[in-house]
C-alpha cells in the first residue's frame, strides 16, 4: 500500500500538474465522490492537503475537511478559495501569481491590436475569398492612443509596461493611488472610461468587482472606445456589454473570460466588432510549466516548513 500523502483533487488538473504532484503525492479525486458531503464528513482530516484551480475554488467544507494543512491552487483567481474558512481552520492557502504575468499581458495586447485593427474579421474575409472582389475598409490605429487599466496589480503593471512601445499615454483605476507609479490615477471609473481609447480590465474577480462594468461605464467609453477584458467574467454585466456590442455603442469588444465559461451569449458569437478567445492568456507551454512547478514548490514548502511561498495578496 502506497505512503505517498493523499491529497484531496477538488476537480481535474492539467495533465502536466497530475503527473508531476503523482511523484510525490496519492491524489483523490473529490469530485468523483457520489456524495460528496457525506465523504469529506466522514474523511475529515485524513488528507494531507488539497490542491485545486481557480476554477474548481475551494469552499468551507474542503477547509474543515484539511484543517491544518494545505490548499494549492492552480491559477492566481482566489475569489473561489473561501478564504475566511481557511483562516478559521488554519489552513495555508497558495495561488500561483507573476509566472503567467508576461502571457496575460501578451494576450491583452493581442487583444488590443485586433480588436482595434480588425485581424480576425480580416482574416475571415480573406479566407471567405472576399478580397477578390473588393479591398478591406478601414480599422481603428492603435499607436498613440490612450490606455487606462482597471486594476493596476501585477498583471496591470505589465500591461502597462507594453504600452510603451506604443507610445500609449497610461491611466489607471483601483482602490487608491500606488507608490512609486507614474501614471495617473484616476479614482473615478466613469472618467477613466470617457478619457480612455482602450479600456482594459485586469483587475481580481469576486463580489468587489461583479458587474462593475455596466451600462454607465460602457455609455463613457462610448462608440469610439474598445474594451479588453483578461481579468474574470463577473466584472462585466454581460447585459449590458451585448446591449452595446448590438446597437453599436461600443467600437469593439475583446474577451478571453466570461460570466459562465465555456458559454458565451450568442449576440457575442461572430460579430464584427467582438474577437473572443477561449480562456487562453496564461496557456502557453512555458507558462503551464512553471505553474505546476510553483504548485508542487509551495506544496513542497508547506510540507518542509509549514509555510506555503506565495499566499494569495490582494491587488
Amino acid at each position: 500500500m502506497s505512503t505517498l500523502p493523499v491529497l484531496l483533487e477538488l476537480g481535474p488538473l492539467p495533465v502536466g500538474l497530475t503527473q508531476r504532484l503523482q511523484a510525490h503525492y496519492r491524489l483523490h479525486p473529490l469530485w468523483q465522490e457520489p456524495d460528496r458531503g457525506a465523504f469529506l464528513a466522514q474523511h475529515a482530516g485524513q488528507f494531507a492537503g488539497a490542491v485545486t484551480m481557480s476554477r474548481h475554488g475551494c469552499p468551507a467544507d474542503v477547509m474543515a475537511c484539511v484543517a491544518g494543512r494545505v490548499v494549492a491552487c492552480f491559477g492566481t483567481g482566489y475569489e473561489g478559495l473561501d478564504l475566511a474558512a481557511a483562516q478559521f481552520h488554519q489552513v495555508q492557502v497558495s495561488t500561483t501569481p507573476d509566472v503567467l504575468n508576461d502571457c496575460v499581458a501578451d494576450l491583452a495586447f493581442g487583444l488590443i491590436l485586433a480588436t482595434a485593427r480588425q485581424l480576425c474579421a480580416a482574416d475571415r474575409y480573406v479566407h471567405a475569398g472576399e478580397w477578390l472582389k473588393a479591398n478591406y475598409g478601414l480599422a481603428h490605429r492603435v499607436s498613440g492612443k490612450r490606455l487606462g487599466i482597471v486594476g493596476l496589480g501585477r498583471i496591470g503593471h505589465v500591461i502597462a509596461k507594453r504600452s510603451l512601445g506604443f507610445d500609449m499615454p497610461v491611466r489607471y483605476h483601483g482602490r487608491q493611488p500606488q507608490v512609486g507609479v507614474t501614471h495617473t490615477y484616476e479614482p473615478d471609473l466613469l472618467a477613466l472610461a470617457e478619457w480612455a481609447d482602450f479600456l482594459v480590465l485586469s483587475c481580481p474577480g469576486g463580489e468587489a468587482t461583479r458587474g462593475l462594468i455596466n451600462a454607465q461605464v460602457l455609455a463613457a467609453l462610448g462608440p469610439e472606445g474598445f474594451l479588453i477584458n483578461i481579468s474574470r467574467g463577473s466584472v462585466i454585466d454581460e447585459a449590458a456589454l451585448v446591449d452595446a456590442v448590438q446597437h453599436e455603442r461600443i467600437a469593439g469588444v475583446g474577451l478571453d473570460v466570461y460570466q459562465r465559461e465555456p458559454h458565451i451569449p450568442e449576440a457575442l458569437l461572430n460579430h464584427p466588432r467582438v474577437v473572443a478567445m477561449p480562456h487562453i492568456a496564461a496557456s502557453t507551454h512555458e507558462t503551464r510549466a512553471a505553474m505546476e512547478a510553483l504548485v508542487a514548490d509551495n506544496l513542497a514548502s508547506f510540507f518542509a516548513t509549514g509555510r506555503v511561498l506565495t499566499p494569495p495578496v490582494p491587488t
